[in-house]
């Protein structure tokens, strides 16, 4: 199936190589110790202006499915990834979340009937380990609540890449990215104003432009790709793909730092790629169910 649809696949892949940019603008370009306001500043925003695009609300049992994907998508996503980018180097967060592929391919292969190989369980473990090895660079202070909130983060989103794929069928992806973004971004909304205190000082235009660009282009857009992948693909095939967020990430890092990679860090490249590479190439066959 998936060599009738390389394009897909890249396009899928493109969200993820964007999301490898937003620790650094998040670090870099906005005020630190808000990490619920901007997490809500990045999912209501995108999700308003796709509904607005997609001109359709849920219907039936979209209703609470909205809710529920919002909140392990966007709202449990996005609070934890912006809490541990808070409290933890970006290295450890990152390798927290490469656990995610092996967690989808387990949750996938019960709800989705998806083919449970050594290829995928080899290739998981294989490109979490690879992932260490780009990010990890030296000594790290580990704050319990960062690492919890990584590994929240990678449960949640797991388990709401799954629940996609299973009910996504027939759903236009402008529409499935809208609803979740909306439900998402209001329930941290809420989770914002009771628990996180606003910004004393004003925002300025650099701000402003990081909001932007992490709503309209890390957000809004990566997700319709991100989300169609979902729909079309195996879920693993997604999952997987988002190992490149982190290459992303330690790459545009040396660009600003003006630093060259190590060979550990070519060394994990080459992991990382060679087990996207095997799972792609393993193909996504359902298993026949016996039940």
């Amino acid at each position: 199936m998936l060599s009738k649809k390389p394009a897909l696949v890249l396009t899928t892949a493109l969200a993820p190589m964007v999301w490898g940019t937003t620790y650094l603008t998040a670090t870099t370009f906005l005020p630190p110790g808000h990490p619920l306001l901007t997490a809500t500043v990045r999912a209501l925003p995108a999700g308003i202006a796709l509904l607005a695009l997609a001109r359709r609300l849920p219907a039936g049992a979209w209703w609470w499915r909205s809710w529920v994907l919002g909140a392990l998508n966007i709202a449990g996503f996005f609070a934890c990834l912006f809490i541990a980018a808070d409290r933890l180097p970006g290295g450890v967060a990152a390798v927290v979340g490469g656990i995610q592929p092996l967690i989808v391919t387990l949750i996938a292969s019960r709800l989705l009937s998806e083919r449970l190989t050594p290829v995928a369980m080899i290739a998981g473990v294989a490109g979490a380990v690879g992932v260490a090895l780009i990010v990890i660079t030296g000594e790290v202070d580990l704050d319990p609540l960062g690492v919890a909130a990584a590994l929240v983060g990678a449960f949640s989103m797991a388990i709401g890449t799954v629940l996609t794929k299973r009910w996504g069928a027939g759903v236009p992806p402008l529409a499935l990215t809208s609803w979740q973004l909306v439900t998402g971004g209001v329930l941290l909304a809420l989770v914002a104003a009771i628990l996180e205190p606003a910004p004393t000082a004003p925002l300025n235009g650099t701000h402003l432009a990081a909001y932007a660009y992490l709503s309209l282009i890390g957000t809004a857009i990566a997700y319709v790709l991100w989300f169609r992948g979902v729909r079309a693909l195996p879920a693993r095939i997604p999952a997987f793909l988002g190992l490149s967020s982190p290459i992303v990430a330690v790459l545009l890092g040396l660009v600003v730092a003006g630093e060259a990679l190590t060979l550990l860090q070519v060394a994990g490249i080459t992991v990382v790629i060679a087990s996207v590479a095997a799972v792609i190439g393993s193909g996504g066959r359902r298993r026949v169910s016996r039940d």
